[in-house]
């Protein structure tokens, strides 16, 4: 076993990494199967050289020399009760040890970490003031307007002279030199002119400054707060420029933000290519044209794509150029809030893709055009091979030093209080949490590939004081980590132990799907290994699963719904003929994916924009290679807004989805629990929340009367059904069919039930078909006279009143062949039609026989397996039907018949080509209905 001596009094604590001073260059390219151990030799840490960029806190009499701490410094975590440890014998009370007690066996690493964390944000206090106040860079930093001048500080220690240049002084510098502190810190204080600020609103600026071999370089300020290139210039380099707008056109929020969702359904979003058009959309155009089109598919959450300002516009906004400037493309930051706000107005929490993992190599436009040759401590990155990112084409931040870190929480307090923004998706998190970021790693779940000398505690404690910042300026923040690697810990508090996100997006699941498009047929599909990849996860931390993000979608790939159906998509999805077998199979099967994957895949749901209704082919940013053309970079809501195109179908499924997750909060409830894996017959069955979901990946096999396992007793319905006609199935399953469940084995004894659940209920599974069940209250049904409607159908849980919906959503054809039961009941007498009068009384679980007195009735019990008791009082004339699948699956209603005593339902027609209802003049066969849909 390989171990370090961790030197902690190789360099200053926050000027560079406290990594091995004497096997700095092993700790990169080890095993991941070792092991680095905090030597107990050195106990203390000496800090030489605080540069904190010369702004102290006057109460903490700062002074410039060593200073000498111990390293048993008191919790300084998120709250004052934390149980964090504070020396290095007490870290048997780790959090995180009591989630999963196998993770004490990497106690050294997570001791070093956390006093690693507990003492940088000491410092932090010790020499800011706070955390929060540390995070306010954006006040000192940068152009900052005061009474009477204009204040500008820029961190440039490897500057020999400094002056700012613009419009306002002909780029002519002379007369505006900046002058140079101890700490590397250029500052300059510009009076105002004639009462107006000297530099206009507007105008554009940047930073000239003299380096070591005596050569000058404009550069755009480090904290610009907009950005702008010359239009119609090809290649033109980016202008900073000086945005502090008058408040007559200051941009005022109006509303408040909207309380955190129990779960997150995320609808990513790429501003820029969500035109219609082949063009760049703007920030008002997505606020007013697209934010109704995800408010109206219920999603609560938007995530904002390449909002920070990058000049080369096909790198997807990954390759950030200027960190606190929103993209000039697309609009003013006046524009973006007015986004965010309209937003808020529709009850949706905007996310940003942060972008803190790296930086562009940009060097003219971007951040990397301060780094002139000059050490690691006097730049935002680190020097040579570790500062550099090979896959990427990026620079590395050296997340150690003291001014790096102000600089990048600044920005995340900046977006927060500035924008309004919610919460943040952070990039490329597995890069940042180890030194070879990723490369050639098979992540496997062994806990060495984590805790190792691989690992890189300095961006672990930044990540760490970037969530506790987050979480106290904003405590209903929502944070997600772009992770695939599955560290333990990522998603715990801070407090425990962990790193502080709220969720990791489910990263294998995207790569599974698309797996199965490539290499499998239908029927070679594993119920077991899908099952598997969607709950391969740790059910002690949040995971927002997908099923195709943007990455899926770039040029070289395809969208899940290209892959399905392909060329077929220029041809066949049009309702005016009929579908091809590829799209049938195609449709059918986007819709299970996106639903099984939402369904079991994690606690939270995301989509990228388009991908909710199948949109085709690939995304492709104009470049070079394909002439500049923005064809591939865009939306096209026609199709979907087309009413004769199939497209409607799947953007349709995608609301109910969505609306079922609002109304039955399965999401956020506890661990799913998967009861049947079955190969043979290509179907998966499981619980989450209150919801029953059956999932039939057979592409040929019906099954009637298919035995379902479920935990509580009762009556079940019909909550959403992929096979429904508003969804582009036939619609073969009978939504106001009632199922009754039948008890399996002793209760409490799972080995001796049906798939260890306790009782068990019998459904029609078409083949591909996704149909979700809950559970009927009684009391609910009972006080309203109503049967609920299904959500596939009307697109709501609520009970339907109006009964002139009855012509539109009968579906009798379907529901009386394919019902549980499939009984006739006769009656003569014609004011008389047979109902469930008392629902909790007359469905018992013995099986009984019905007993009619009055020669007037007859009643037919044609099914012995759902074994009803109907009890019919000779006195009362109450005659009930055991079977509801005649009523309408649609409408849900109740017909009343009889005296004031009497109430029935409609019992089904012998007749399965119609449906006849006395007394609402209703006819409705299946030809018509297909004509009316």
């Amino acid at each position: 076993m390989h171990t370090c001596s961790w030197n902690l009094l190789s360099r200053p604590a926050f000027l560079g990494s406290l990594t091995p001073s004497s096997c700095n260059k092993v700790c990169s390219k080890a095993s991941t199967s070792s092991r680095c151990f905090i030597s107990k030799r050195h106990t203390r840490v000496i800090v030489g050289s605080l540069r904190t960029a010369g702004f102290p806190s006057p109460a903490n009499n700062f002074k410039h020399e060593r200073v000498e701490r111990t390293l048993a410094i008191p919790a300084i975590l998120t709250n004052d009760s934390s149980t964090m440890p504070n020396t290095e014998e007490d870290t048997e009370n780790i959090g995180l040890f009591g989630v999963d007690p196998a993770l004490e066996s990497y106690k050294d690493h997570f001791r070093y970490r956390i006093k690693r964390y507990i003492e940088q944000k000491k410092l932090i206090e010790t020499y800011e003031g706070s955390l929060e106040e540390f995070a306010q860079g954006y006040l000192k930093f940068g152009f900052n307007r005061e009474n009477g001048y204009i204040l500008y500080h820029e961190w440039a220690p490897a500057a020999q002279e400094a002056e700012v240049i613009g419009d306002f002084n002909g780029w002519d510098g002379s007369k505006h030199k900046m002058e140079k502190n101890q700490f590397g810190v250029w500052s300059i204080k510009i009076p105002d002119r004639d009462g107006n600020s000297a530099i206009p609103h507007n105008s554009r600026v940047k930073f000239r400054f003299k380096h070591g071999n005596g050569i000058s370089v404009d550069r755009i300020p480090a904290w610009i707060k907009y950005a702008t290139v010359e239009p119609g210039k090809f290649a033109a380099p980016y202008d900073g420029v000086y945005w502090d707008p008058p408040p007559s056109e200051r941009y005022q929020f109006r509303f408040p933000r909207p309380p955190k969702p129990r779960s997150p359904r995320i609808y990513e979003a790429h501003v820029g290519m969500s035109s219609s058009e082949p063009r760049i959309n703007s920030y008002r155009e997505f606020a007013d044209d697209v934010l109704p089109r995800i408010q109206a598919n219920n999603y609560n959450t938007v995530q904002l794509m390449a909002v920070m300002e990058h000049s080369y516009y096909a790198s997807f906004g990954y390759h950030v150029t200027n960190f606190f400037a929103a993209s000039s493309r697309s609009g003013t930051p006046e524009d973006l809030k007015y986004l965010i706000d309209k937003a808020h107005s529709l009850g949706l929490r905007v996310l940003m893709d942060i972008v803190h993992s790296h930086a562009s190599n940009n060097v003219t436009d971007g951040l990397n055009g301060f780094d002139v040759g000059q050490s690691s401590q006097d730049s935002y990155f680190h020097t040579g091979e570790r500062g550099y990112h090979e896959l990427w084409d990026s620079r590395l931040f050296n997340y150690a030093n003291w001014e790096v870190l102000r600089f990048l929480l600044s920005n995340l307090r900046w977006w927060i209080e500035e924008f309004n923004f919610d919460g943040f998706r952070f990039d490329g998190v597995t890069s940042m949490l180890y030194h070879h970021h990723g490369f050639n790693s098979t992540f496997t779940g062994n806990y060495s590939e984590y805790f190792s000398e691989s690992t890189d505690v300095d961006a672990v404690v930044y990540m760490m004081l970037a969530n506790n910042l987050i979480h106290k300026i904003l405590p209903d923040a929502t944070v997600i980590a772009e992770d695939v690697s599955g560290m333990p810990g990522l998603c715990r508090s801070v407090s425990e132990g962990g790193i502080g996100f709220d969720y990791r997006l489910a990263m294998a699941i995207p790569d599974k799907w698309i797996d199965y498009l490539k290499n499998k047929k239908d029927e070679d599909w594993s119920m077991k290994e899908i099952t598997g990849s969607l709950t391969n996860r740790r059910y002690t931390e949040k995971c927002i699963a997908y099923a195709e993000s943007h990455d899926q979608a770039i040029v070289g790939d395809k969208t899940i719904a290209f892959f399905l159906m392909d060329k077929e998509m220029y041809l066949n999805m049009s309702c005016l003929t009929e579908a091809s077998p590829v799209i049938e199979r195609g449709i059918a099967l986007h819709k299970m994916i996106h639903f099984i994957t939402m369904a079991l895949g994690g606690e939270g749901y995301l989509n990228f924009m388009g991908n909710e209704f199948g949109h085709p082919e690939w995304i492709d940013f104009p470049r070079e290679g394909n002439g500049w053309s923005y064809e591939k970079c865009r939306r096209q809501w026609n199709l979907v807004d087309t009413d004769h195109l199939r497209y409607k179908f799947m953007n349709a499924f995608d609301s109910a989805m969505n609306l079922l997750d609002e109304k039955f909060p399965f999401l956020a409830s506890s661990k799913p629990i998967v009861s049947s894996m079955d190969e043979e017959d290509k179907v998966i069955v499981f619980e989450h929340g209150d919801l029953v979901f059956v999932f039939n990946f057979h592409p040929e096999n019906l099954y009637d009367g298919y035995k379902v396992g479920c935990d509580l007793p009762g009556k079940y319905r019909v909550a959403l059904d992929s096979d429904a006609w508003e969804f582009g199935g036939p619609g073969r399953v009978g939504h106001d069919v009632d199922h009754f469940t039948t008890p399996e084995g002793i209760p409490g004894v799972p080995e001796t039930n049906f798939n260890n659940r306790p009782n068990s209920i019998k459904v029609l599974s078409p083949p591909q078909t996704a149909v979700v069940y809950y559970r009927v209250e009684e009391t609910l049904e009972e006080s309203n006279h109503n049967k609920s409607t299904s959500f596939s159908e009307s697109n709501t849980a609520i009970l339907v009143e109006d009964q002139g919906n009855l012509e539109k959503l009968a579906s009798a054809d379907k529901s009386a062949k394919f019902s549980e039961s499939s009984t006739t009941n006769m009656v003569d007498n014609k004011e008389r039609e047979l109902a469930s009068a008392d629902k909790s009384a007359r469905f018992s679980e013995s099986s009984t026989t019905n007993m009619v007195d009055n020669k007037e009735r007859e009643l037919a019990s044609a099914d012995k397996s759902a074994s009803t008791t109907n009890m019919v009082d000779n006195k009362e004339k109450e005659l009930a039907s055991a079977d509801k699948s005649a009523s309408f699956s649609e409408s849900s209603t109740t017909n009343m018949v009889d005296n004031k005593e009497k109430e029935f339902t409609s019992s089904e027609s012998d007749d399965v080509g119609s449906v006849e209802v006395e007394g609402l003049g209703l006819k409705a066969t299946r030809d018509e209905q297909s004509d009316d849909d």
